[in-house]
């Protein structure tokens, strides 16, 4: 029984996505930033409410220095992130557009993100998955037919 690529590939890019997000689940919760309003996934900054019609959560305190929420953030992207973007780079090229355009309409980059990304990821992995299949079939079939050519 042989491998069918194109199944197993899009479970493990759905794997990789699925770490990569646990662990930047992790580390927002460790950076705690006040208002909330920003989801980073790895090093990706996604606002959860582009068009700004809610309001940002004003400093607790009135007389503290109150810091806005940075726009970079330095993230060691370790070697499941660096995997995943290297073998999906198209699919979350395209999720990056489309979270782009739709943020500009509005809506949130955040559910945007988690919406179309696993959707993208698991079909850029199908379709990689679908040609490896068919080269691996062209290679088991080549040896019989060129042996009855002979």
């Amino acid at each position: 029984m042989r491998v069918r690529w194109r199944f197993v590939l899009p479970i493990i890019g759905l794997l990789l996505f699925t770490g990569v997000t646990y662990d930047s689940l992790r580390m927002n919760r460790e950076v705690k930033n006040e208002s909330g309003r920003y989801f980073w996934w790895s090093s990706i900054r996604l606002d959860s409410n582009p068009s700004s019609r809610r309001p940002s959560t004003p400093c607790k305190n009135e007389g503290a220095d109150c810091t806005e929420e940075p726009i970079y953030l330095w993230v060691d992207a370790g070697w499941l992130t660096k995997l995943l973007l290297l073998s999906a780079l198209p699919a979350l090229l395209i999720a990056k557009a489309i979270v782009d355009g739709l943020g500009r309409l509005g809506i949130s980059e955040v559910a945007t993100f988690m919406f179309f990304t696993p959707l993208l990821i698991a079909m850029w992995f199908y379709f990689v998955g679908r040609l490896l299949d068919r080269w691996v079939d062209r290679r088991l079939r080549r040896p019989a037919t060129v042996l009855a050519n002979r």
